[in-house]
């Protein structure tokens, strides 16, 4: 019986928190609609190119945009395993991301962080799948996760 009691009152305290889902409300609530106020800069280069893109899609711009979103990339690729006869046959590509949000009413930087990302590329003989091992290397680490 206290058992029961203990799990009812534990019932009820939980239903009295208030906790309330962060995307409650789909895209008319509070989220969606703070989001969908960010614009984002054109991004240089082919790797900017695509995470412009993709973040455009998922931030969703409309209306009047209240922040802005500058990012620079850092996009490098490193050669990881050397033979004996100095050749590379496994190579890092390394996408760094350092990205700013700014309150464009004052101009005050709201948010100043990093994120990266990095894939294992394998170095062949024929250098045209290589180069093509490495573009799809750069298109699976620009999507914003």
């Amino acid at each position: 019986m206290t058992r029961l009691a203990a799990i009812c009152a534990a019932l009820i305290a939980l239903c009295g928190c208030q906790l309330q889902p962060l995307y409650a409300g789909g895209s008319a609530g509070p989220v969606a609609t703070t989001l969908s106020s960010v614009t984002v800069a054109p991004i240089e280069g082919q790797a900017g190119w695509f995470v412009y893109n993709d973040l455009k899609e998922r931030l969703a711009s409309t209306g009047t945009a209240r922040y802005r979103l500058d990012v620079k990339l850092d996009d490098n690729i490193t050669g990881l395993g050397i033979r004996g006869d100095r050749a590379v046959t496994r190579e890092r590509r390394s996408l760094r991301a350092r990205y700013q949000l700014i309150d464009l009413s004052t101009g005050a930087v709201v948010l100043d962080a990093t994120a990266g990302s990095d894939s294992g590329i394998d170095v062949v003989s024929s250098e045209y799948a290589t180069v093509a091992a490495e573009q799809t290397a750069l298109e699976r680490l620009s999507p914003v996760r």
